[in-house]
């Protein structure tokens, strides 16, 4: 399988299916990450990720060890107005789309270069433009 070449220094960010993908233990993920912090990229999720992400299955104690290794993105008043902005400009709004959002806030807020694992290419398109590279998980 050809491995996916991420850039040097920057943020890595992942969303739900990013981090579910690394609690499932997904060949893909953890390569990707793994390569991200050997160039020195930073390695991040929004606080809601883990809302969107976890599940009655999940691992705790491997959910908790993950989360020791990633920096959490916390979700404040004024993150929230800026993700809200987000979803008006994209044309986009509801809970369909908030934490999506809320993500793409927090992933525009990071060290550039800053690429995102991610599911929801179209949403995250819209929402992000090209500030952010974007790579389907």
């Amino acid at each position: 399988m050809a491995r996916r070449k991420l850039s040097h220094e920057g943020t890595l960010i992942l969303d739900s299916e990013g981090l579910s993908k690394l609690l499932g233990d997904d060949e893909t993920a953890v390569a990707l990450v793994a390569e991200a912090r050997s160039r020195g990229m930073e390695v991040v999720i929004c606080a809601l990720t883990i809302i969107e992400a976890v599940h009655a299955r999940t691992d705790k104690t491997r959910l908790s060890w993950l989360l020791s290794g990633l920096r959490v993105v916390p979700v404040g008043d004024e993150e929230a107005k800026a993700a809200s902005a987000l979803l008006m400009e994209a044309g986009l709004h509801g809970h369909k789309y908030a934490i999506d959002a809320a993500v793409a806030e927090a992933a525009l807020r990071q060290q550039r270069p800053v690429v995102m694992l991610t599911s929801d290419i179209d949403d995250m398109v819209k929402l992000c433009g090209d500030r952010v590279r974007l790579v389907a998980v």
